[in-house]
């Protein structure tokens, strides 16, 4: 089946802030008295909240309580402290507009926040390019779970045959490959060759893609 849409993530993909969610996690937890070890989170970046928070202290969860508290303020610290040293990954804003004048239908699929997202596209140089794009709010279940790879499906009316997703993370290749969808990874995230041996193609960052862009997925699906 010819592609015809893109699906995207934003953290570690378009933006390199997968070190600054990991710290935001650390700082967040030491505010509540939890001592959390940035090499134990960092892993995990890429994965939702709702699964970060019991994997750190297993007593708690995201929706009541104290963990509810260190999910707040964990965006309160990605938005007011580290958003501020965030930039975009090597090529991003390019790649989007290559792909977007190929004719692709683009969406993000992220377990940001809302309110995050606002800022995060806006950062990768691409929020005038990709109106469309889910949020934490959209899926039931976080990634690794296929929900919000659904939900962008259904949104932008893909099927999974006919699309491919941009991601930097284990947890994007399994839960798009549980929607049906290939992965293009990103080493800029952070994850080796090996955490990302699941994907149908591996680059450094969006700019490798660009360069390679005639001979990538992207060209062959397209024909």
């Amino acid at each position: 089946m010819p592609l015809e849409g893109v699906i995207l993530d934003v953290d570690g993909t378009l933006i390199l802030s997968n070190d600054a969610h990991a710290q935001a996690w650390v700082e967040a937890f030491a505010h509540y008295g939890y001592e959390i070890q940035f090499e134990k989170v960092r892993p995990l970046i890429g994965m939702g909240g709702d699964r970060i928070i019991p994997k750190m202290v297993a007593e708690l969860n995201r929706d009541e309580g104290v963990g509810k508290q260190i999910s707040e303020r964990r965006k309160e610290l990605m938005i007011d402290k580290f958003s501020s040293q965030l930039v975009s990954a090597n090529g991003s804003r390019d790649l989007v507009q290559k792909m977007r004048d190929a004719g692709l239908h683009l969406i993000i699929a992220s377990s940001a926040t809302s309110q995050e997202m606002d800022v995060l596209l806006k950062i990768a140089g691409v929020d005038d390019l990709i109106p469309e794009h889910t949020t934490s709010s959209d899926a039931e279940n976080s990634k690794p779970a296929p929900d919000i790879v659904e939900v962008a499906l259904k949104k932008a009316n893909l099927e999974p045959d006919k699309a491919v997703m941009l991601g930097d993370t284990p947890y994007d290749i399994e839960s798009a490959g549980k929607a049906g969808v290939g992965v293009i990874a990103f080493r800029c995230g952070g994850f080796s060759d090996e955490q990302l041996s699941d994907a149908i193609a591996i680059y450094d960052d969006p700019a490798d893609l660009l360069q390679q862009y005639d001979r990538s997925p992207l060209a062959e699906m397209a024909s």
